[in-house]
C-alpha cells in the first residue's frame, strides 16, 4: 500500500515547486544583464546649471546614464520617465547619481535642459544634464559608451535623431557594469513585466555594486 501511495505524494511536490514559480520575483532572482566592463572616458562637460562636469567628479560615485534630446517626440520621455523612478527608488543610496548626455548639443544648450529637468523634477544635486561640443559629445557616445545617435535627414521636429535607448549603470571607477532598456518593449506582450523586472534589476545592480564599496 504504501508503494501505491509514492507517486501521488510525488506529483503534489512537484505541484507545490512549479505553484511557487508564479509568486512574485526579487529583485535578487532577476537574471544579471550585460556587463561590458569598459571604462568610460575622461570628458569635460557642461551641466544645466552653467558648472563644468568631468569624469573625475563622477568618481566614487555609482551612476546610471541615459541619452536623450529635449525636442523628441519619441521615446525619449520615457528614458527620462524612467530615470525619474529610479531617481525615488534609488533615493536612499547617497552614492547614486543619474547623469542624462544630450544627443544633440548644438539645440540643446543649458537653459533648455534646465527647463527639460524640470519635468522630470530632477534633483539638482543628484541628477546632471549635460551638453557640450557636438564632436566631444558624439566622441563620447561612439568610444565611451559605444551607442549610437545619428542625424536623420530632412527629419520634422523632434525626430532629429535616431539614437539609443539603453540606460547604463556605471560603477565608481567609471567602468560601465551593466546595459539595459530604458523604455517598455513596443512589441512584446509581457511588455508592462519586463519594463518592472528591468527597473528591479538595474535598482539590485546599484545597490549591489553600493554595498562592495
Amino acid at each position: 500500500m504504501n508503494r501505491l501511495l509514492i507517486p501521488p505524494l510525488i506529483v503534489g511536490f512537484l505541484f507545490l515547486i512549479s505553484c511557487d514559480d508564479t509568486s512574485p520575483r526579487t529583485a535578487s532572482s532577476l537574471p544579471p544583464r550585460e556587463d561590458p566592463g569598459y571604462i568610460v572616458p575622461a570628458f569635460t562637460l557642461t551641466e544645466r546649471s552653467g558648472k563644468q562636469v568631468t569624469r573625475e567628479d563622477l568618481r566614487g560615485k555609482i551612476w546610471l546614464a541615459g541619452f536623450v534630446f529635449t525636442r523628441c517626440t519619441g521615446p525619449c520621455p520615457q528614458v527620462s520617465a524612467t530615470m525619474a523612478q529610479l531617481q525615488t527608488k534609488l533615493k536612499d543610496v547617497s552614492a547614486f547619481r543619474l547623469v542624462t548626455f544630450t544627443v544633440d548639443p548644438v539645440r540643446d544648450q543649458p537653459e533648455e535642459l534646465k527647463k527639460y529637468a524640470e519635468n522630470f523634477r530632477a534633483d539638482a544635486d543628484r541628477w546632471l544634464f549635460l551638453t557640450g561640443k557636438e564632436e566631444t559629445i558624439q566622441k563620447l557616445l561612439d568610444e565611451g559608451f559605444h551607442i549610437h545617435a545619428d542625424r536623420v535627414p530632412n527629419a520634422k521636429p523632434g525626430e532629429e535623431y535616431d539614437h539609443s535607448t539603453k540606460l547604463m549603470v556605471v560603477d565608481h571607477a567609471g567602468v560601465v557594469r551593466g546595459v539595459f532598456d530604458g523604455i517598455r518593449s513596443p512589441s512584446s506582450a509581457n511588455a508592462e513585466q519586463e519594463y518592472n523586472d528591468n527597473l528591479a534589476a538595474i535598482e539590485a545592480l546599484v545597490r549591489k555594486l553600493n554595498h562592495r564599496e
